[in-house]
């Protein structure tokens, strides 16, 4: 049995999916550094996901893979609300927090 990833599974989700998106002007390698990676890495990912979109793609997987990805798209839905309210709070507090410098300048 294989070794355990240090990648968390999102994370090589979204490189695979970064790697599609380059739309064949950016080779694996070139990704694969930007991302800290090997290339094979990177390519084992790919592929593993590619592999992993088939069956919903074409039809195999039906409800059970249609549930799954709406379970994974309302958690990620759910992260990037609370990452906007937390981002809404850090730009309030750099706002207030300019204005109280501005104030002692002048």
């Amino acid at each position: 049995m294989g070794c355990q990833s240090p990648y968390p599974e999102e994370f090589r989700r979204d490189a695979a999916a970064l790697n599609r998106a380059g739309g064949g002007k950016r080779t694996c390698a070139a990704v694969a550094a930007e991302l800290g990676v090997t290339g094979e890495t990177l390519r084992t990912w790919v592929r593993k996901d590619n592999g992993a979109n088939v069956p919903a793609v074409l039809g195999g997987g039906g409800l059970e893979s249609q549930a799954e990805e709406l379970a994974r798209l309302r958690a990620e839905n759910a992260r990037l609300v609370k990452a906007e309210k937390e981002w809404q709070l850090e730009r309030e507090i750099l706002r207030r927090a300019t204005a109280y410098f501005a104030r002692e300048v002048k």
